[in-house]
């Protein structure tokens, strides 16, 4: 009987393991969906702010640049979330974890 009872407690310490294991990514996975929606919300913002910005036609200007400007708002909005945002992530991954609990 005694080692029924332990293989039993063995069983469920290793598949409580792996729900927990299973958790983590789960929450590895939600943290990075939130941070990919920060980047783009700061992106977009980004790239609304320096539209008006005016190129200089001594150091080339033209579509290269505005293309240019726009993955360098990307860089630094994904620079920007992974470094902690300006918040957004934070409330989207609550949530995200809220909404998976209900």
């Amino acid at each position: 009987m005694t080692d029924i009872h332990s293989q039993t407690s063995v069983l469920m310490q290793a598949q409580a393991a792996s729900q927990n294991k299973q958790g983590n990514i789960s929450q590895q996975k939600a943290r990075a969906a939130a941070e990919d929606f920060e980047a783009f919300f700061l992106s977009q913002m980004l790239n609304t702010m320096s539209a008006g910005i005016q190129t200089d036609e001594t150091f080339g200007g033209g579509e290269s640049e505005k293309i240019f400007r726009s993955m360098l708002n990307d860089e630094y909005s994904k620079s920007m979330a992974r470094q902690g945002g300006i918040g957004i992530a934070d409330a989207v991954f609550r949530e995200m974890l809220a909404m998976q609990e209900v």
